[in-house]
Protein backbone atom coordinates (compact mmCIF):
# COMPACT_ATOMS: atom_id res chain seq x y z
CA UNK A 1 0.00 0.00 0.00
CA UNK A 2 1.24 3.47 -0.89
CA UNK A 3 0.88 5.19 2.47
CA UNK A 4 1.33 8.63 0.89
CA UNK A 5 -2.26 8.50 -0.39
CA UNK A 6 -3.40 9.29 3.17
CA UNK A 7 -3.20 13.07 2.91
CA UNK A 8 -4.19 15.97 5.15
CA UNK A 9 -7.80 16.36 3.99
CA UNK A 10 -8.62 13.14 2.16
CA UNK A 11 -7.28 9.93 0.63
CA UNK A 12 -6.12 10.38 -2.93
CA UNK A 13 -3.91 8.69 -5.52
CA UNK A 14 -3.62 7.38 -9.07
CA UNK A 15 -6.57 4.99 -9.30
CA UNK A 16 -5.09 2.06 -11.21
CA UNK A 17 -1.80 2.17 -9.28
CA UNK A 18 -2.73 3.18 -5.73
CA UNK A 19 -6.40 2.27 -5.34
CA UNK A 20 -7.02 -1.41 -6.22
CA UNK A 21 -10.33 -3.10 -5.41
CA UNK A 22 -8.90 -4.69 -2.29
CA UNK A 23 -7.84 -1.31 -0.93
CA UNK A 24 -11.26 0.22 -1.59
CA UNK A 25 -12.89 -2.66 0.28
CA UNK A 26 -10.44 -2.38 3.19
CA UNK A 27 -10.91 1.37 3.37
CA UNK A 28 -14.67 0.89 3.51
CA UNK A 29 -14.19 -1.55 6.37
CA UNK A 30 -11.80 0.85 8.14
CA UNK A 31 -14.16 3.81 7.84
CA UNK A 32 -17.09 1.67 8.94
CA UNK A 33 -15.12 0.50 11.98
CA UNK A 34 -14.03 4.05 12.81
CA UNK A 35 -17.50 5.56 12.36
CA UNK A 36 -19.29 2.82 14.31
CA UNK A 37 -16.96 3.52 17.24
CA UNK A 38 -18.06 7.17 17.05
CA UNK A 39 -21.72 6.16 17.25
CA UNK A 40 -22.58 6.30 13.55
CA UNK A 41 -25.14 3.84 12.23
CA UNK A 42 -25.84 5.00 8.67
CA UNK A 43 -23.68 6.71 6.05
CA UNK A 44 -24.38 8.18 2.63
CA UNK A 45 -22.00 7.48 -0.26
CA UNK A 46 -21.66 9.33 -3.58
CA UNK A 47 -19.35 9.14 -6.59
CA UNK A 48 -18.08 11.31 -9.43
CA UNK A 49 -17.85 10.55 -13.14
CA UNK A 50 -14.28 9.27 -13.39
CA UNK A 51 -13.73 5.93 -15.10
CA UNK A 52 -12.49 4.40 -11.85
CA UNK A 53 -15.27 5.76 -9.64
CA UNK A 54 -17.83 3.04 -10.33
CA UNK A 55 -15.31 0.35 -9.39
CA UNK A 56 -14.10 2.12 -6.24
CA UNK A 57 -17.65 3.00 -5.20
CA UNK A 58 -18.75 -0.66 -5.50
CA UNK A 59 -15.91 -2.18 -3.48
CA UNK A 60 -15.87 0.64 -0.93
CA UNK A 61 -19.58 0.09 -0.15
CA UNK A 62 -18.93 -3.65 0.08
CA UNK A 63 -16.36 -2.98 2.80
CA UNK A 64 -18.60 -0.49 4.60
CA UNK A 65 -21.51 -2.95 4.70
CA UNK A 66 -19.26 -5.73 6.01
CA UNK A 67 -18.82 -3.84 9.29
CA UNK A 68 -22.55 -3.57 9.94
CA UNK A 69 -22.78 0.04 8.76
CA UNK A 70 -26.04 0.85 6.96
CA UNK A 71 -25.45 2.55 3.60
CA UNK A 72 -27.52 4.97 1.53
CA UNK A 73 -26.13 5.30 -2.00
CA UNK A 74 -26.84 8.74 -3.52
CA UNK A 75 -25.19 7.90 -6.84
CA UNK A 76 -23.51 10.33 -9.25
CA UNK A 77 -23.41 13.73 -7.54
CA UNK A 78 -21.15 16.73 -6.95
CA UNK A 79 -19.30 16.64 -3.63
CA UNK A 80 -21.49 19.40 -2.10
CA UNK A 81 -24.52 17.15 -2.52
CA UNK A 82 -22.77 14.48 -0.46
CA UNK A 83 -22.44 17.11 2.27
CA UNK A 84 -26.08 18.13 1.73
CA UNK A 85 -27.14 14.49 2.16
CA UNK A 86 -25.83 14.52 5.72
CA UNK A 87 -28.65 16.95 6.54
CA UNK A 88 -31.27 15.90 4.02
CA UNK A 89 -31.00 12.18 4.82
CA UNK A 90 -30.12 12.72 8.49
CA UNK A 91 -27.20 10.35 8.08
CA UNK A 92 -24.37 9.89 10.56
CA UNK A 93 -21.62 10.54 8.05
CA UNK A 94 -20.78 10.22 4.39
CA UNK A 95 -18.06 9.45 1.87
CA UNK A 96 -17.55 10.89 -1.61
CA UNK A 97 -15.56 8.92 -4.17
CA UNK A 98 -13.88 11.70 -6.15
CA UNK A 99 -10.58 12.87 -7.56
CA UNK A 100 -11.74 16.46 -7.12
CA UNK A 101 -9.92 18.72 -9.64
CA UNK A 102 -7.00 16.33 -10.22
CA UNK A 103 -6.36 14.66 -13.61
CA UNK A 104 -8.77 11.98 -14.79
CA UNK A 105 -6.57 9.05 -13.82
CA UNK A 106 -6.60 10.15 -10.17
CA UNK A 107 -9.30 9.36 -7.64
CA UNK A 108 -9.90 9.38 -3.91
CA UNK A 109 -12.23 9.60 -0.95
CA UNK A 110 -13.54 12.60 1.00
CA UNK A 111 -14.87 11.50 4.37
CA UNK A 112 -17.29 12.88 6.95
CA UNK A 113 -18.20 11.35 10.31
CA UNK A 114 -21.16 13.10 11.82
CA UNK A 115 -21.35 16.46 10.04
CA UNK A 116 -17.59 17.08 10.22
CA UNK A 117 -14.88 16.29 7.69
CA UNK A 118 -12.28 13.74 8.71
CA UNK A 119 -8.78 15.19 8.32
CA UNK A 120 -5.31 15.38 9.83
CA UNK A 121 -4.55 12.80 12.49
CA UNK A 122 -7.94 11.12 11.97
CA UNK A 123 -6.87 10.28 8.39
CA UNK A 124 -3.78 8.63 9.88
CA UNK A 125 -6.03 6.67 12.25
CA UNK A 126 -7.78 5.26 9.18
CA UNK A 127 -4.42 4.31 7.69
CA UNK A 128 -3.54 2.42 10.86
CA UNK A 129 -6.88 0.60 10.73
CA UNK A 130 -6.26 -0.45 7.12
CA UNK A 131 -2.77 -1.68 7.98
CA UNK A 132 -3.97 -3.50 11.11
CA UNK A 133 -6.86 -5.26 9.34
CA UNK A 134 -8.91 -5.42 12.56
CA UNK A 135 -12.36 -4.46 11.34
CA UNK A 136 -15.81 -4.60 12.90
CA UNK A 137 -17.97 -7.42 11.57
CA UNK A 138 -21.65 -7.17 10.71
CA UNK A 139 -24.18 -6.99 7.92
CA UNK A 140 -25.37 -3.50 7.03
CA UNK A 141 -28.45 -2.58 5.03
CA UNK A 142 -28.32 -0.90 1.62
CA UNK A 143 -30.68 1.49 -0.16
CA UNK A 144 -30.49 4.06 -2.95
CA UNK A 145 -31.96 7.57 -3.07
CA UNK A 146 -31.55 10.72 -5.13
CA UNK A 147 -31.00 14.01 -3.28
CA UNK A 148 -30.77 16.28 -6.34
CA UNK A 149 -34.38 17.51 -6.35
CA UNK A 150 -34.33 18.07 -2.59
CA UNK A 151 -31.14 20.10 -3.02
CA UNK A 152 -32.60 22.23 -5.81
CA UNK A 153 -35.72 22.87 -3.78
CA UNK A 154 -33.77 23.80 -0.65
CA UNK A 155 -31.58 26.37 -2.40
CA UNK A 156 -34.57 27.74 -4.34
CA UNK A 157 -36.34 28.42 -1.06
CA UNK A 158 -33.30 30.16 0.46
CA UNK A 159 -32.08 32.39 -2.39
CA UNK A 160 -33.90 35.36 -3.93
CA UNK A 161 -35.67 34.74 -7.24
CA UNK A 162 -36.36 35.31 -10.05
CA UNK A 163 -32.84 36.57 -10.68
CA UNK A 164 -33.04 37.51 -14.36
CA UNK A 165 -29.27 37.44 -14.95
CA UNK A 166 -27.62 36.12 -18.10
CA UNK A 167 -24.87 33.74 -17.05
CA UNK A 168 -22.54 31.30 -18.80
CA UNK A 169 -21.82 28.14 -16.80
CA UNK A 170 -18.73 26.06 -17.63
CA UNK A 171 -18.91 22.78 -15.73
CA UNK A 172 -15.69 21.45 -17.27
CA UNK A 173 -17.32 18.04 -17.92
CA UNK A 174 -17.30 17.52 -14.16
CA UNK A 175 -20.08 16.86 -11.69
CA UNK A 176 -21.46 20.40 -11.57
CA UNK A 177 -23.08 20.08 -15.00
CA UNK A 178 -26.05 18.03 -13.86
CA UNK A 179 -27.00 20.41 -11.05
CA UNK A 180 -25.51 23.90 -11.41
CA UNK A 181 -27.20 25.02 -14.65
CA UNK A 182 -30.50 23.46 -13.50
CA UNK A 183 -30.40 25.45 -10.26
CA UNK A 184 -29.69 28.78 -11.96
CA UNK A 185 -32.47 28.15 -14.48
CA UNK A 186 -34.84 27.33 -11.62
CA UNK A 187 -33.84 30.65 -10.03
CA UNK A 188 -34.83 32.52 -13.19
CA UNK A 189 -31.47 33.01 -14.90
CA UNK A 190 -30.83 32.93 -18.63
CA UNK A 191 -28.23 30.16 -18.65
CA UNK A 192 -25.78 29.34 -21.43
CA UNK A 193 -24.20 25.96 -20.72
CA UNK A 194 -20.69 24.81 -21.56
CA UNK A 195 -19.32 21.28 -21.10
CA UNK A 196 -22.19 20.14 -18.89
CA UNK A 197 -21.90 16.48 -19.91
CA UNK A 198 -20.02 14.50 -17.23
CA UNK A 199 -16.88 12.93 -18.70
CA UNK A 200 -14.10 11.82 -16.39
CA UNK A 201 -11.52 12.21 -19.16
CA UNK A 202 -12.25 15.98 -19.19
CA UNK A 203 -11.92 16.28 -22.97
CA UNK A 204 -12.31 20.07 -23.28
CA UNK A 205 -10.08 21.43 -20.54
CA UNK A 206 -8.89 20.48 -17.06
CA UNK A 207 -11.62 21.27 -14.48
CA UNK A 208 -9.60 23.58 -12.22
CA UNK A 209 -10.73 27.23 -12.33
CA UNK A 210 -7.67 28.49 -10.43
CA UNK A 211 -5.58 27.91 -13.59
CA UNK A 212 -6.24 30.87 -15.87
CA UNK A 213 -5.92 28.94 -19.13
CA UNK A 214 -8.87 26.78 -18.03
CA UNK A 215 -11.06 29.91 -18.07
CA UNK A 216 -10.25 30.96 -21.64
CA UNK A 217 -13.28 29.23 -23.19
CA UNK A 218 -15.53 30.79 -20.56
CA UNK A 219 -14.13 34.27 -21.15
CA UNK A 220 -14.68 33.87 -24.88
CA UNK A 221 -18.28 32.67 -24.46
CA UNK A 222 -19.13 35.50 -22.04
CA UNK A 223 -17.87 38.04 -24.57
CA UNK A 224 -19.63 36.30 -27.47
CA UNK A 225 -23.01 36.14 -25.72
CA UNK A 226 -22.92 39.43 -23.81
CA UNK A 227 -23.58 37.59 -20.55
CA UNK A 228 -23.49 39.42 -17.23
CA UNK A 229 -20.92 37.01 -15.86
CA UNK A 230 -19.45 33.53 -16.26
CA UNK A 231 -19.15 30.78 -13.68
CA UNK A 232 -16.82 27.78 -13.71
CA UNK A 233 -16.88 24.71 -11.47
CA UNK A 234 -14.01 22.40 -10.66
CA UNK A 235 -14.31 18.63 -11.19
CA UNK A 236 -16.45 17.87 -8.15
CA UNK A 237 -18.08 21.34 -7.93
CA UNK A 238 -16.85 22.39 -4.52
CA UNK A 239 -14.76 25.25 -5.99
CA UNK A 240 -15.99 28.17 -8.06
CA UNK A 241 -14.36 30.46 -10.61
CA UNK A 242 -15.99 33.69 -11.78
CA UNK A 243 -15.42 35.77 -14.92
CA UNK A 244 -16.84 39.28 -15.25
CA UNK A 245 -18.75 40.61 -18.26
CA UNK A 246 -15.57 42.50 -19.18
CA UNK A 247 -13.59 39.24 -19.26
CA UNK A 248 -11.78 39.98 -16.00
CA UNK A 249 -11.18 36.96 -13.78
CA UNK A 250 -12.50 37.60 -10.27
CA UNK A 251 -10.00 35.99 -7.92
CA UNK A 252 -11.15 34.07 -4.86
CA UNK A 253 -10.38 36.84 -2.36
CA UNK A 254 -12.17 39.41 -4.53
CA UNK A 255 -15.22 37.18 -4.72
CA UNK A 256 -15.07 36.76 -0.96
CA UNK A 257 -15.09 40.56 -0.58
CA UNK A 258 -18.43 40.67 -2.40
CA UNK A 259 -19.88 37.87 -0.29
CA UNK A 260 -18.54 39.45 2.91
CA UNK A 261 -20.11 42.84 2.20
CA UNK A 262 -23.44 41.12 1.67
CA UNK A 263 -23.21 38.91 4.76
CA UNK A 264 -22.02 41.75 7.03
CA UNK A 265 -25.25 43.66 6.37
CA UNK A 266 -27.01 40.84 8.22
CA UNK A 267 -24.24 39.95 10.70
CA UNK A 268 -22.53 43.23 11.71
CA UNK A 269 -19.16 42.67 13.38
CA UNK A 270 -19.00 39.01 12.34
CA UNK A 271 -15.74 37.14 11.89
CA UNK A 272 -15.04 36.45 8.22
CA UNK A 273 -12.34 33.84 7.60
CA UNK A 274 -9.86 33.49 4.75
CA UNK A 275 -6.43 31.97 4.41
CA UNK A 276 -2.78 32.82 3.94
CA UNK A 277 -3.07 33.31 0.17
CA UNK A 278 -5.66 36.09 0.53
CA UNK A 279 -4.65 39.66 -0.25
CA UNK A 280 -4.27 42.61 2.10
CA UNK A 281 -7.21 44.09 0.21
CA UNK A 282 -9.56 41.41 1.49
CA UNK A 283 -8.62 41.80 5.15
CA UNK A 284 -8.76 45.59 4.92
CA UNK A 285 -12.15 45.57 3.17
CA UNK A 286 -13.73 43.36 5.83
CA UNK A 287 -12.56 45.80 8.52
CA UNK A 288 -13.83 48.74 6.49
CA UNK A 289 -17.29 47.16 6.34
CA UNK A 290 -17.46 46.45 10.06
CA UNK A 291 -16.31 42.84 10.11
CA UNK A 292 -13.49 41.04 11.89
CA UNK A 293 -11.19 39.33 9.37
CA UNK A 294 -9.25 36.23 10.38
CA UNK A 295 -6.31 34.73 8.50
CA UNK A 296 -6.28 30.95 8.89
CA UNK A 297 -4.70 27.85 7.43
CA UNK A 298 -5.48 26.73 3.89
CA UNK A 299 -7.71 23.66 3.54
CA UNK A 300 -11.44 23.08 3.40
CA UNK A 301 -11.47 20.82 6.48
CA UNK A 302 -9.45 23.29 8.54
CA UNK A 303 -11.61 26.23 7.47
CA UNK A 304 -14.86 24.41 8.27
CA UNK A 305 -13.57 23.49 11.70
CA UNK A 306 -12.55 27.10 12.42
CA UNK A 307 -15.92 28.40 11.23
CA UNK A 308 -17.71 26.10 13.63
CA UNK A 309 -15.43 27.10 16.50
CA UNK A 310 -16.04 30.83 15.93
CA UNK A 311 -19.63 30.59 14.63
CA UNK A 312 -18.50 32.50 11.56
CA UNK A 313 -21.15 33.09 8.86
CA UNK A 314 -18.70 33.09 5.94
CA UNK A 315 -15.26 31.91 4.86
CA UNK A 316 -13.45 31.45 1.61
CA UNK A 317 -10.18 30.53 -0.05
CA UNK A 318 -8.27 31.80 -3.06
CA UNK A 319 -8.83 28.40 -4.66
CA UNK A 320 -12.58 29.06 -4.89
CA UNK A 321 -13.79 27.05 -1.89
CA UNK A 322 -16.60 29.25 -0.47
CA UNK A 323 -18.27 28.37 2.83
CA UNK A 324 -21.63 29.86 3.81
CA UNK A 325 -23.00 29.47 7.31
CA UNK A 326 -25.53 32.17 6.43
CA UNK A 327 -28.73 30.63 5.05
CA UNK A 328 -26.74 27.42 4.59
CA UNK A 329 -24.82 24.66 6.37
CA UNK A 330 -21.23 25.94 6.54
CA UNK A 331 -19.57 23.71 3.97
CA UNK A 332 -17.96 24.49 0.60
CA UNK A 333 -20.41 24.39 -2.29
CA UNK A 334 -19.58 26.06 -5.60
CA UNK A 335 -23.11 25.59 -6.93
CA UNK A 336 -24.61 27.39 -3.94
CA UNK A 337 -21.85 30.02 -4.18
CA UNK A 338 -22.86 30.56 -7.81
CA UNK A 339 -26.43 31.25 -6.73
CA UNK A 340 -25.20 33.73 -4.12
CA UNK A 341 -23.01 35.77 -6.51
CA UNK A 342 -25.77 35.85 -9.12
CA UNK A 343 -28.18 36.99 -6.39
CA UNK A 344 -25.83 39.90 -5.58
CA UNK A 345 -25.41 40.86 -9.25
CA UNK A 346 -29.19 40.78 -9.78
CA UNK A 347 -29.93 42.87 -6.72
CA UNK A 348 -27.24 45.50 -7.33
CA UNK A 349 -27.68 45.63 -11.14
CA UNK A 350 -23.88 45.69 -11.44
CA UNK A 351 -21.29 43.19 -12.58
CA UNK A 352 -18.73 41.80 -10.09
CA UNK A 353 -15.99 44.08 -11.46
CA UNK A 354 -18.25 47.13 -11.11
CA UNK A 355 -19.05 46.15 -7.53
CA UNK A 356 -15.31 45.99 -6.80
CA UNK A 357 -14.59 49.46 -8.22
CA UNK A 358 -13.87 50.96 -4.78
CA UNK A 359 -11.36 48.29 -3.75
CA UNK A 360 -7.85 49.81 -3.92
CA UNK A 361 -5.85 48.45 -6.80
CA UNK A 362 -2.80 46.30 -6.27
CA UNK A 363 -0.66 44.00 -8.33
CA UNK A 364 -0.92 40.33 -7.49
CA UNK A 365 -0.19 36.96 -9.04
CA UNK A 366 -2.62 34.04 -9.12
CA UNK A 367 -1.56 30.90 -7.31
CA UNK A 368 1.72 29.67 -8.77
CA UNK A 369 2.44 25.95 -8.41
CA UNK A 370 5.94 24.57 -8.70
CA UNK A 371 6.61 20.83 -8.71
CA UNK A 372 8.26 19.60 -5.52
CA UNK A 373 8.34 15.96 -4.31
CA UNK A 374 6.08 15.12 -1.39
CA UNK A 375 9.12 13.77 0.48
CA UNK A 376 10.83 17.17 0.75
CA UNK A 377 8.18 19.87 0.23
CA UNK A 378 7.49 20.57 3.92
CA UNK A 379 11.19 20.59 4.79
CA UNK A 380 11.87 23.03 1.95
CA UNK A 381 9.26 25.43 3.34
CA UNK A 382 10.60 25.08 6.90
CA UNK A 383 14.13 25.90 5.78
CA UNK A 384 12.89 28.82 3.69
CA UNK A 385 10.94 30.18 6.68
CA UNK A 386 14.11 30.17 8.80
CA UNK A 387 16.05 31.80 5.96
CA UNK A 388 13.65 34.73 5.62
CA UNK A 389 13.53 35.22 9.39
CA UNK A 390 17.33 35.39 9.41
CA UNK A 391 17.05 38.27 6.91
CA UNK A 392 15.07 40.23 9.50
CA UNK A 393 11.77 39.89 7.64
CA UNK A 394 8.41 39.39 9.35
CA UNK A 395 7.25 35.84 8.65
CA UNK A 396 3.78 34.51 9.49
CA UNK A 397 4.20 30.74 10.01
CA UNK A 398 0.51 29.82 10.39
CA UNK A 399 0.58 27.85 7.12
CA UNK A 400 3.90 27.76 5.31
CA UNK A 401 5.72 31.08 5.25
CA UNK A 402 3.94 34.35 4.49
CA UNK A 403 6.69 36.97 4.26
CA UNK A 404 5.54 40.52 4.94
CA UNK A 405 7.13 43.63 3.45
CA UNK A 406 6.07 47.25 4.04
CA UNK A 407 4.61 47.44 0.54
CA UNK A 408 3.58 43.86 -0.18
CA UNK A 409 3.95 40.22 0.75
CA UNK A 410 4.83 36.82 -0.63
CA UNK A 411 3.86 33.30 0.30
CA UNK A 412 5.39 29.88 -0.10
CA UNK A 413 3.61 26.83 1.32
CA UNK A 414 3.56 23.10 0.67
CA UNK A 415 0.35 21.85 -0.88
CA UNK A 416 -1.44 19.27 1.25
CA UNK A 417 -3.01 17.64 -1.80
CA UNK A 418 -0.33 17.66 -4.52
CA UNK A 419 3.48 17.33 -4.81
CA UNK A 420 3.92 21.07 -5.33
CA UNK A 421 4.90 24.29 -3.63
CA UNK A 422 2.32 27.06 -3.86
CA UNK A 423 3.42 30.68 -4.25
CA UNK A 424 1.48 33.93 -4.32
CA UNK A 425 2.67 37.54 -4.32
CA UNK A 426 1.12 41.01 -3.95
CA UNK A 427 2.57 44.52 -4.04
CA UNK A 428 1.56 48.14 -4.64
CA UNK A 429 3.41 48.42 -7.95
CA UNK A 430 4.22 45.99 -10.72
CA UNK A 431 7.94 46.61 -10.34
CA UNK A 432 7.81 45.91 -6.61
CA UNK A 433 5.79 42.75 -7.26
CA UNK A 434 8.60 41.45 -9.46
CA UNK A 435 11.19 42.31 -6.80
CA UNK A 436 9.30 40.53 -4.01
CA UNK A 437 8.70 37.52 -6.21
CA UNK A 438 12.36 37.32 -7.20
CA UNK A 439 13.52 37.63 -3.59
CA UNK A 440 11.30 34.82 -2.37
CA UNK A 441 11.72 32.46 -5.30
CA UNK A 442 15.50 32.79 -5.12
CA UNK A 443 15.43 32.28 -1.37
CA UNK A 444 13.43 29.05 -1.73
CA UNK A 445 15.37 27.75 -4.75
CA UNK A 446 18.54 27.16 -2.72
CA UNK A 447 16.68 24.48 -0.73
CA UNK A 448 15.24 22.64 -3.74
CA UNK A 449 18.48 21.12 -4.98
Amino acid sequence: MNEKIFREYDIRGVADRDLPNSFARDLGAAIGTYALAKGSKRMTVGKDCRRSSERLHKFFIEGLLSTGMNVTDIGLVPTPLLYFSLYDQKSDGGVMVTGSHNPGEHNGFKICVGKASVYGEAIQDLKRLVLGQKFSQGKGTFNQVSVIENYLDYVYQNVSHPLGVKVVVDSGNGMGGGVGPALLKKLGCDVIEMYSEPNGDFPNHHPDPTVLENLLDLQEKVAETGADLGIAFDGDADRIGVVDKSGRVIYGDELLILYARDVLTHFPGATIISEVKASHRFFNDVRLHGGEPLMWKTGHSLIKSKMKELDSPLAGEMSGHMFFNDRYFGYDDAIYAAARIVEIVAREHKTPAQLLHDVPSSFATPEIRVDCPDEIKFEVVNRARDHFKSMGLEVNPIDGARIEFKDGWGLVRASNTQPVLVYRFEAQTEARLKEIRRTIEQGVAQFLS
